[in-house]
């Protein structure tokens, strides 16, 4: 049973969370917020106005309004004309606020950045030295600074960092500084806009690209045979040993069909191709079987411990033997026990391949895996490529193991038996 005192109470609860306060009542909050807006001057009179529209905000949420019936499609919900009213004064608040000094100072290191890890075309790089100078000559005009380029583009970045750390510790107020900053935001936003228009390589399309790299000006009427003419201007830049012009074309070309003509150019270069090894390792280690072959005939070593990992349990047999190919190829020591495992893999083609990648190896620590294999495997093929091995491993022991199979059911085995029982 209630009394007069609970009734008291209960109203001053409703009071304290604002949940009695009407439409009507918040309006008119409203409408004074904005004119103190309209009225405000100074950083602390916006925070005054946000303080207000947070109070108002907070009693919005708890009001107790009414709310339009299901079928009266027409009828105004005054919460939400209300919350519509409280977030345009949120964004008139907003846009009324600033400029800020960390507002010039983010622009100005984005800026920085952009200078640094864009890659500027010829013309794009002048553009962009332009812009960079004047937001320099014009920012001094707002804050004192050091910064200068000395001419070269590649201080640029830095110049510009050196102009974010000087407005920064400059300690700008944004109602005493105001004229500052506005000069000094309007000289970022140019410098933007300079940086923005600039020329980079990717505004290019490929072939504007090839050919701002002068990757066609090697074509003459006496040598253009190929087409098209991306394949002609390869070759010939391989010829002459300019692998930066190959992989550029490589690397931006990026078709299938390109992509396999540039591998088996480098393929048949052979050793010749080394300068491409970084950008065969690089696509090598995204299993790509065209460079994995190149890698073999450049003969590098450093690919080993990459091309090692790709023949580690039974997965793809197509990558498992082009792999142990590139490492019979590469000839180095450390492949032998990798490689060796592989005897022991449940394809048959890849145990033949690993075989005779030990033979192209050479390393007698070879000799009693293979002669396990001639013995026991249950495959023929296997066999003679073991038996292949041990005579391309050539030594006395080797040669003994393989001459022991002259008499071999399998006319394979018993053809490289006959070799190194010859040799």
């Amino acid at each position: 049973m209630s009394n007069g005192d609970d009734e008291a109470d209960a109203s001053d609860d409703a009071e304290a969370d604002g949940s009695d306060v009407t439409a009507e009542e918040l309006e008119s909050r409203l409408t004074e917020a904005g004119d103190a807006l309209e009225a405000a001057e100074t950083e602390a009179d916006l925070d005054d106005v946000e303080s207000s529209l947070d109070d108002i905000e907070s009693d919005l949420e708890a009001a107790d309004l009414p709310e339009p019936g299901e079928d009266d499609d027409d009828a105004d919900d005054p919460r939400e004309e209300l919350e519509s009213q409280l977030s345009d004064l949120r964004d008139d608040l907003g846009a009324q606020r600033g400029p800020y000094a960390e507002d010039v100072v983010a622009i100005v290191s984005d800026a920085a950045d952009t200078v640094t890890d864009s890659e500027w075309t010829d013309d794009g790089e002048a553009e962009a030295q332009d812009a960079v100078e004047t937001f320099l000559d014009e920012s001094a005009e707002f804050v004192d600074h050091d910064a200068d380029t000395g001419g070269d583009f590649v201080a640029a970045g830095d110049a510009l960092s050196t102009v974010a750390d000087a407005i920064d510790s400059a300690n700008l107020d944004p109602d005493e500084d105001a004229e500052t900053i506005e000069g000094l935001l309007e000289a970022a936003e140019t410098l933007e806009t300079g940086l923005e228009d600039a020329e980079v390589w990717d505004d290019l399309t490929v072939q504007e690209q090839l050919d701002a790299r002068g990757f066609y000006d090697i074509l003459t009427n006496e040598n253009r045979k190929d087409f098209p003419p991306e394949w002609n201007a390869a070759k010939l830049h391989a010829e002459e040993g300019d692998f930066e012009q190959v992989l550029f074309a490589y690397d931006k070309l990026g078709s299938e069909f390109f992509d396999g003509y540039i591998v088996d150019l480098l393929y048949n270069l052979g050793s010749d191709a080394e300068p491409a090894f970084d950008a065969m390792h690089q696509r090598a280690q995204k299993r790509d079987k065209g460079p994995i072959e190149v890698l073999g005939k450049i003969g590098d070593e450093r690919a080993t411990e990459t091309l090692h990992d790709y023949i580690d349990g039974d997965g793809d047999p197509a990558l498992q033997k082009v792999t142990l190919r590139a490492l019979g190829a590469i000839g180095s020591a450390e492949s032998v026990q990798p490689v060796a495992n592989r005897l022991d893999a449940d394809s048959e083609e890849v145990r033949s391949v690993a075989a005779r990648a030990l033979g192209l190896l050479g390393d007698t620590r070879a000799i009693e895996p293979l002669s396990d294999v001639l013995k026991s495997d249950d495959s023929d093929s296997v066999r003679a490529s073991a038996a292949w091995a041990l005579r391309q491993i050539g030594t006395e022991a080797a040669l003994d193991e393989a001459a022991r199979y002259t008499d071999d059911r399998a006319y394979l085995v018993q053809a490289e038996a006959e070799k190194a029982a010859s040799a």
